[in-house]
């Protein structure tokens, strides 16, 4: 039996900008530390975190949308499941993404939300804090960055 993820979250950053942290290979491969060969084309394939997973692409709306059909190592063999994480701006211009995760092997499931959120989200936070910290610079006898 397959089981649905579904988890949302919030970042201090534009929908254009964390959609590339996840579209782009070299973004994508710089924030997890693992590589990704990603297709930037609709019925494209990909290939992340070092080739656990692949898949097609399945919708692309740049600062919008990515819909996957998706697939780990570890699912039984031709069994997919379906990734789409949308993008929407929040007031103070962060954005708010949901992912939903369909098909997902129950057996599979606990370790694969685990996966989203360790190797994911909480990279995407580490790598978006230390983009705003640099180029800041320290004043004299100032106990806080300001830039």
């Amino acid at each position: 039996m397959c089981k649905t993820i579904k988890q949302k979250v919030r970042f201090k950053a534009s929908p254009a900008t964390i959609y590339d942290l996840l579209a782009d290979s070299t973004q994508r491969s710089n924030v997890t530390g693992l590589k990704a060969d990603l297709s930037k084309k609709v019925g494209g394939t990909f290939s992340s975190d070092n080739g656990r997973v692949t898949g097609v692409n399945v919708d692309l709306v740049p600062g919008e949308r990515i819909v996957q059909a998706w697939r780990r190592k570890e699912f039984p063999e031709g069994v997919f499941s379906m990734a789409a994480v949308t993008l929407t701006p929040t007031p103070n211009g962060g954005t708010e993404l949901v992912l939903t995760h369909r098909g997902v092997p129950k057996a599979l499931l606990d370790d694969t939300e685990e996966h989203w959120r360790r190797h994911y989200w909480d990279k995407m936070r580490v790598h978006l804090s230390t983009k705003r910290t640099k180029g800041t610079k320290r004043t004299k006898g100032s106990k806080s960055f300001s830039g």
